[in-house]
């Protein structure tokens, strides 16, 4: 009972979803990864762009998009909570929540810091004895950017993964936790397009770098998901109250494919191959990645994650934004639409997002996302008057 209910709470986890039924399993390979909870969007206004933020302009959330925006904030501080529900038409208590916030030191550093948990809910072992768990996977993270230049800045996050699946806590069923670090760069530059001064952002950020994860009852240790994130965005103001931004991103998994049996080969000699693999140390699989793919080339860009966003803003308080997402169907087959919307008053905003899928893989089909973020500066003046 124990092994089979490890098994349904495997299947709830996006990294594991099934291929179109008319995709040949021959061809479905993806990367797998342990604590895939670690790459759903957390909040709002990212996921109504396709999930895109590499580059977009700073915000209190920018602790999982890019760590290095935070010098860039206008705001002293921030504070965000960020509520995801999770395969919303099955069950009604998986969900995950998000909690960020920043403060700038001065006009060129900041310290960031977030906490995820993702809740699968309540999962029943038995029906005899009517005993049943609650597994969650968490992680916290605390972060430090600064500003090189008025246009570049560097940021860096540390962070602690706790993957709790079990109830057992014994050497056959035991919680895995690990350490990660993020590392961004992000460029801001406000160039003219023809009598219009645009803001362009550029990003780059590694994420979840850092050791493997160990589960009781196994004698391996399984890969995180490490990702490589880059994106460019462009804001356009088109008069003094309206402005159009547009930005789009690129991922690509910093962890090796996992062996497939090929036709032919010995059983005994793909067990050496897995086991090579699951030897592997997190780093050589960095540098593995770009080049493990069985199908060469063309296989390491299906690997690549696309996807883009625009956002309308009415005067820096109201925002209506749109995005779509791209994964190859060998990779996991998750292609969606995403829409949202944003309110903004001088002490808080409030953002929401629904998510269109287009294909049958996606736990957040039809699923409103929100956040609810606070400007310290204006808390802060709202009790001075």
């Amino acid at each position: 009972m124990k092994k089979k209910s490890l098994i349904v709470l495997a299947l709830l986890i996006p990294s594991l979803v099934k291929a179109d039924d008319d995709l040949k399993s021959s061809m479905f390979n993806p990367e797998y990864t342990a604590v895939t909870s670690q790459s759903i969007a957390p909040d709002a206004r990212g996921g109504s762009l396709g999930d895109t933020g590499a580059a977009t302009d700073a915000d209190v959330n920018s602790q999982y998009w890019n760590v290095a925006k935070y010098p860039f904030c206008i705001s002293r501080a921030g504070v965000a909570l960020s509520y995801t529900p999770w395969l919303r038409s099955l069950v009604n208590d998986i969900y995950l929540g998000y909690l960020a916030g920043y403060y700038r030191l001065g006009e060129y550093a900041a310290l960031s810091a977030s906490l995820r948990y993702f809740s699968l809910g309540e999962v029943f072992m038995s029906s005899s004895d009517n005993m049943s768990i609650n597994p969650y996977e968490m992680s916290l993270d605390v972060g430090a950017s600064m500003m090189l230049s008025e246009k570049f800045s560097l940021g860096v996050a540390v962070r602690w993964i706790y993957s709790d699946l079990t109830y057992d806590y014994t050497s056959d069923t035991s919680p895995g936790s690990a350490f990660a670090a993020d590392l961004g760069f992000y460029y801001q530059s406000y160039p003219r397009i023809g009598s219009r001064e645009c803001q362009l952002g550029l990003g780059l950020c590694f994420s979840n770098i850092g050791s493997k994860i160990r589960f009781g009852g196994v004698d391996y240790s399984e890969f995180i998901p490490a990702n490589l994130r880059l994106g460019a965005s462009l804001t356009i103001p088109i008069d003094e109250y309206n402005k159009i931004m547009l930005t789009a991103d690129a991922n690509k998994y910093l962890v090796p494919t996992i062996p497939q049996q090929e036709d032919g080969e010995a059983d005994a000699d793909y067990q050496a191959r897995l086991q090579e693999y699951r030897e592997m140390s997190s780093i050589t699989g960095i540098f593995k990645s770009f080049t493990d793919a069985p199908g060469g080339f063309s296989e390491e860009l299906r690997e690549i994650r696309l996807s883009g966003g625009a956002e309308y803003t009415y005067n820096d308080k109201f925002s209506i934004r749109a995005g779509y997402h791209h994964q190859d169907a060998t990779k996991g087959n998750l292609k969606y639409f995403t829409v949202g919307a944003g309110f903004k008053m001088s002490v808080f905003a409030l953002d929401v997002n629904y998510l269109i899928a287009t294909t049958n893989t996606n736990p957040l089909d039809k699923t409103l996302r929100f956040s609810l973020s606070f400007d310290m500066d204006g808390i802060k003046d709202l009790f001075k008057r």
